[in-house]
């Protein structure tokens, strides 16, 4: 188990790290490192839900009974993705601190900052993106253990399914950072937004009715009958 958890909990913040590195040295961009911070945060994000949806989608495919068949890179890859939750939670407190900064918050540079500003920042954040902390400390504290002991192995191919949720989450991510940019007069966010639209209109809307048709016609329990019993991966994600 601690090896997937090991190699998320490099390759994650590694990632973000090589990515604000270059976009700050490299002589062709030289960005500041708010823009830096930011840009390299969703690019991880992206990146972390192309694996997801890819991991999703492999497991789904090739289990043929939705309740018993498993795969292993199910398991492997709830334990690989824990510390991407962890490490998200400080990149979106690293994006807010940045963005305070901009504003004009935090005082002229090379001042004192005034005591307490930090933990200002930090009660800005957790007010702003609570909603964000609660659900990754929910899948790490909760859905987590869920998954690798109460599931017993059963129910892939709905955890597979549930994976494919994070298929918007690179359009949600591309779409910030054109709008970050002012590029919202541009044809590539108009089509990023009709992507994104779509994406989740069919991974995270019509996923669920999907699910409890698939859970309804394996069990056989009328369709207004399924969801007071779910499938065991239904509350493992």
């Amino acid at each position: 188990m601690l090896t997937p958890m090991v190699a998320g909990g490099v390759v994650f913040p590694g990632l973000f790290l090589l990515s604000k590195n270059t976009l700050q040295r490299l002589p062709q961009l030289r960005w500041e490192e708010a823009d830096a911070v930011i840009v390299s945060a969703r690019l991880v994000s992206s990146v972390q839900a192309v694996m997801a949806s890819t991991a999703g989608y492999i497991v789904s495919t090739s289990c043929k009974h939705i309740i018993d068949d498993q795969h292993w890179l199910s398991s492997a890859y709830t334990q690989f993705a824990v510390p991407y939750f962890i490490y998200d939670i400080y990149a979106m407190f690293l994006c807010h601190w940045h963005k305070h900064q901009v504003k004009g918050h935090g005082g002229d540079e090379g001042s004192t900052r005034a005591p307490g500003s930090t933990w200002a920042v930090a009660r800005g954040y957790l007010h702003k993106e609570f909603l964000m902390v609660l659900h990754h400390a929910v899948m790490v504290l909760v859905c987590f253990p869920l998954s690798v002991v109460w599931r017993q192995g059963k129910g892939d191919f709905f955890l597979g399914c549930l994976l494919m949720a994070e298929v918007s989450t690179p359009f949600v991510c591309l779409g910030k950072i054109l709008i970050q940019y002012k590029q919202q007069h541009t044809l590539l966010h108009k089509v990023n937004g009709a992507l994104m639209l779509l994406s989740f209109l069919c991974c995270r809307v019509l996923l669920f009715p999907y699910l409890y048709w698939a859970y309804g016609r394996h069990a056989g329990p009328p369709l207004l009958a399924v969801p007071p019993a779910p499938p065991p991966a239904a509350l493992s994600l």
